[in-house]
């Protein structure tokens, strides 16, 4: 089996949000969101030439996958702005729904992280933008317990 039809088969088997698969070498992450690929990339694993399943990937997402080296990927959900960023990197892709824009969880507007891209044009900025986001969506969680 090709890595990217292992790496899609257990995103529908193993009710995870993200798998990377390299032959035997096989990561899975159950997190939501672009949690997964921030964890991956902090944890300084060497995923250069794996192929990614994940249930949606935005323009974010496809930044942070650029700087995993990820050699594929297929989402679940992809949006339309998302493909230039993988063109430009030579990842190729396939998904199974293609969307103008990924929204926020409550479906009210875009989603943070995809705001927080808008405009950037490197992943390493991506990647800041995102942590940033994060930190500022976690301290404002914290403040409204």
């Amino acid at each position: 089996m090709r890595d990217i039809e292992h790496a899609k088969s257990l995103l529908a088997s193993e009710n995870c949000s993200c798998v990377l698969v390299k032959g035997n070498s096989i990561s899975i992450s159950r997190k939501t969101g672009i949690l997964p690929l921030v964890e991956f990339l902090s944890s300084g694993a060497d995923l250069t030439g794996f192929s990614a399943a994940d249930k949606i990937v935005g323009r974010a997402a496809a930044f942070l996958f650029v700087l995993l080296g990820v050699r594929e990927i297929y989402a679940s959900v992809m949006s339309g702005a998302a493909l230039p960023v993988l063109q430009q990197s030579g990842i190729a892709y396939s998904y199974g729904i293609l969307t103008p824009s990924i929204e926020n969880r409550a479906g009210t507007g875009p989603c943070p992280m995809e705001k927080a891209v808008a405009g950037i044009c490197t992943p390493q900025e991506a990647f800041a933008a995102v942590r940033h986001t994060l930190e500022a969506l976690r301290k404002k969680q914290e403040e409204s317990v």
